[in-house]
């Protein structure tokens, strides 16, 4: 007892059913082994004897604490272990196995503590080893729960993932993509293929593959007995963990995994739907992915794999809902441009060729239009090499003889449709056409080709009427201007023209007459019939009988519009047309004018500018506003002067004053002063008018006399040499020359001319060949000049195997002299003329 009375704590309490200190050592709830510094066992209790499977003889004073440890951790004590204990003096919950008397592995934990003697030098060690077998599987336990969860919410990511691409895809194709990329990351796959049903055809279509040389990754029928269409069929989720498996029930996917080294294989459908209900499940896909090892999934991964299923089938079907809205409005938009883009063409072959060119490379990379009617020919326009000739024919006399589509079909070598292109029921032509296969919406690009060809023959056939409307047009038009222009005469020569406008059917009113009133007296007229169409065609018609019948050598040009008016007041659709008239003296050169509300006539004579003539005016024919009364004018023209009449659609223009027109006409018309006659209006329009002109245009132009000098310059194009002929023809005819000596100075002048061309300018379409030819009683010389360098010699050559031109000019000429100046080389020739 304490002095308080109570009890000494510092004394043991030992209780009468407490057990014996020696008995608690040996069957303590741990191992005790007591060792030397050196780690002999020296002492060891009954709890480790038990564990180990040990007995005391086999372990006192012959094992060291090391020797029962595995041979990694003999490693770890001799590295980690006995240098920390000796350092620090004790170490706690070291894990160690322990091995058996039986070998097996113990796991434990050990607490070693090191005792020192009086002068520090190690005594003992004292070691507790405790059993964690227990925990070790637990924490195994734990260390698994906690992979699965890892693995299981990696897989949610991924699965967020792909959820999120699927949802950010727009087209099937990148659909597919996402979805065949996925089993990768979310079950650690291997490869991956996906395909897609296709109604249309009732077909499975592979379009995506991580690894498109494993398996058989192609299409097939939904029929097929592969295992991929039987998932397809049945909508059920088919797990394919080894190859024996894949025998009993798929032989084709068993032989694939054997040739592919595959060993488990997950075949998903992609439905939409209500996954527990079969009936309303709609299958547009099957998803096989494998793994290179037999693969259990666990049931998480399982629903996650059905999860994507329904994911990816829900994205595919709105993608194919927008696919097919986006396709639908790229044809609709499609075929709206093509029908603006007709509207700009008129003519069949240039119809049909806008419609190839749009058709390549838009919707397909070849096509070829061949039409049956009009100016039947082929219009062909490809991107890629044209197919086999041969089979296109055989195609296309399959479809005209049908009528009907000739569509290409699945693994089709030639790859191209062949429509009829028919109107009322008669075959026009066919479009064939070769495009990008698309393996999914056939029925819909099969309806889009019939829409297609529908529109092409209908725009073909528009075409056509159009152009035989306007080919009785244009016949009407030219039936209804003067077809007999006087020619032959060396006092005056007449050069006409006549452009109908670019764009429009119906004929017009401008015409041109050129007649003899007299054996002595020329008569020229233009007009111009207010309107168009076949009233105005017929005024012009009756106008132009009408000035024929009313001229004559009393009237004179005021008198006889004042016939026309009273003309007017019987045929109604004559007023206010407007007309140039002129009666030309041709022993006078003498000419009389008179413009009935008409462009006034532009004069050119040899020397000067062009002039207009602006006397003699007065109003249109008919016209009962104003002074009707008519007047003329009187001038004498020198010999080579040239008169211009026109109508209006040569100058005016909707966006330009037409001061501006009178401008360009007047420099026009002088720089072609020089030109031959022949081909001067043509000239004239294709300058100022083009091919696309609105407006109907009407030029005469009328040369009076002959010329004392003829001075012409021509470009470095034989074909201008013709037309130089007939000029010169005229001039030489104009001034008396005798046959024999006109066809010697016209044959020489050629190939003086073409020498110049061919050897001057080496074919240079841009060199000027100049002409020069002057008459006296006696002689004609004529001169060519160029500024180019010859490469030929100018002595008549001895070797005739080539050309004879120059050997031609020296029998043609009396006399013939070349002058090689620094700029070009001038022919001088002179021909004697024949006296009587």
């Amino acid at each position: 007892m304490s002095e308080s009375g109570g009890p000494d704590v510092t004394q043991e309490l030992r209780l009468p059913w407490d057990d014996d200190p020696e008995d608690l050592y040996e069957h303590a709830p741990c191992g005790y082994l007591t060792t030397l510094p050196d780690g002999t066992i020296v002492r060891v209790n009954e709890t480790f004897l038990n564990w180990t499977g040990y007995s005391r003889s086999d372990l006192i004073g012959l094992k060291r604490f090391r020797d029962l440890l595995t041979k990694s951790d003999q490693i770890y004590h001799e590295t980690h272990y006995a240098p920390l204990l000796n350092m620090q003096g004790e170490v706690h919950e070291i894990a160690l196995e322990v091995v058996r008397s039986d070998r097996q592995a113990v796991p434990t934990l050990v607490n070693s503590v090191l005792e020192r003697g009086p002068t520090g030098v190690p005594r003992i060690i004292r070691t507790m080893v405790f059993n964690a077998t227990e925990r070790r599987s637990y924490e195994r336990e734990l260390l698994s729960a906690r992979r699965a969860a890892e693995s299981s919410e990696q897989r949610v990511r991924v699965l967020q993932r792909i959820v999120a691409d699927l949802a950010a895809a727009p087209t099937e194709a990148e659909v597919a993509e996402a979805v065949v990329r996925a089993p990768e990351p979310a079950f650690q796959a291997t490869s991956s293929s996906i395909y897609l049903v296709d109604t249309d055809s009732d077909r499975l279509i592979a379009v995506a593959s991580t690894d498109p040389t494993t398996g058989n990754w192609d299409d097939m029928p939904r029929s097929s007995t592969r295992a991929v269409a039987e998932v397809a069929r049945r909508g059920d989720l088919h797990v394919v963990g080894t190859v024996a498996e894949a025998e009993e029930h798929f032989p084709d996917l068993a032989e694939s995994m054997r040739r592919s080294e595959r060993r488990s294989v997950v075949l998903l459908p992609l439905t939409t739907g209500p996954a527990d209900e079969q009936a309303g499940m709609n299958v547009l896909g099957v998803l096989a992915f494998s793994f290179r090892e037999e693969r259990v999934l666990t049931d998480g991964e399982l629903r996650v794999i059905r999860l994507l299923g329904q994911q990816a089938g829900q994205a595919l079907d709105r993608a194919r809902l927008y696919d097919d809205a986006r396709r639908r409005e790229e044809r609709s938009s499609f075929l709206a441009r093509t029908t603006r883009a007709l509207d700009e063409e008129h003519r069949l072959l240039q119809r049909a060729r806008r419609l190839v060119e749009r058709v390549v490379p838009e919707i397909a990379d070849w096509a070829l239009i061949r039409l049956q009617v009009g100016p039947a020919g082929l219009v062909e326009h490809h991107g890629g090499p044209a197919p086999d000739p041969a089979r296109i024919e055989q195609r296309t006399a399959e479809a005209v003889e049908t009528a009907a589509p000739v569509f290409a079909t699945d693994g089709d070598a030639l790859g191209c449709t062949v429509l009829p292109l028919i109107v009322r029921g008669r075959v026009l032509g066919t479009l064939a056409v070769r495009m990008a296969p698309d393996r999914r919406g056939a029925e819909a690009e099969r309806l889009f080709l019939i829409d297609l060809a529908d529109r092409i023959a209908l725009a073909c056939e528009n075409a056509r009427l159009y152009e035989q409307e306007r080919a009785i047009a244009r016949t009407l038009q030219r039936s209804l201007l003067a077809a007999d222009v006087p020619g032959a005469d060396p006092r005056f020569a007449v050069e006409t023209h006549y452009q109908a406008a670019a764009q429009d059917m119906e004929v017009g009113g401008d015409w041109y007459d050129a007649f003899l009133i007299t054996a002595n007296k020329l008569a020229v007229v233009v007009g111009d019939v207010v309107g168009r169409g076949i009233e105005a065609a017929t005024t012009m018609g009756q106008l132009r009988s009408a000035i024929r019948a009313l001229a004559s050598a009393e009237n004179g040009p005021a008198r006889l519009l004042e016939d026309l008016d009273r003309f007017c007041d019987r045929v109604d659709s004559a007023r206010m047309a407007t007309l140039v008239y002129a009666e030309i003296d041709l022993l006078s050169s003498e000419v009389s004018y008179a413009c009935a509300g008409h462009l006034p006539p532009l004069l050119h004579e040899p020397a000067g500018s062009p002039t207009y003539l602006l006397e003699g005016r007065s109003a249109p024919i008919g016209s009962r506003a104003g002074d009707r009364r008519r007047v003329e004018h009187r001038m004498r023209l020198a010999a080579g002067s040239r008169l211009l009449l026109y109508t209006d659609g040569l100058i005016e223009r909707r966006n330009r004053p037409i001061d501006r027109g009178f401008e360009t006409l007047a420099r026009e018309y002088a720089r072609l002063r020089d030109a031959p006659l022949k081909g001067l209006t043509a000239s004239l329009a294709d300058t100022l008018v083009g091919r696309d002109h609105g407006d109907d245009v009407c030029l005469l132009c009328l040369t009076l006399g002959a010329e004392e000098r003829l001075e012409r310059s021509i470009g470095a194009d034989p074909l201008q040499i013709a037309l130089l002929r007939a000029d010169m023809r005229g001039w030489l005819a104009g001034h008396g020359v005798d046959t024999d000596c006109l066809n010697a100075v016209l044959l020489a002048c050629s190939e003086a001319v073409a020498n110049s061309i061919e050897h001057g300018y080496a074919d240079d379409p841009f060199g000027v060949v100049d002409v020069s030819a002057t008459i006296s009683a006696e002689t004609v010389e004529v001169r060519v000049t160029d500024r180019g360098g010859w490469r030929g010699g100018t002595e008549p050559p001895t070797d005739f195997t080539r050309g004879r031109g120059l050997q031609l000019i020296y029998e043609s000429m009396d006399e013939v002299a070349f002058d090689r100046g620094g700029e070009g080389t001038t022919v001088t020739m002179r021909r004697h003329r024949t006296t009587a």
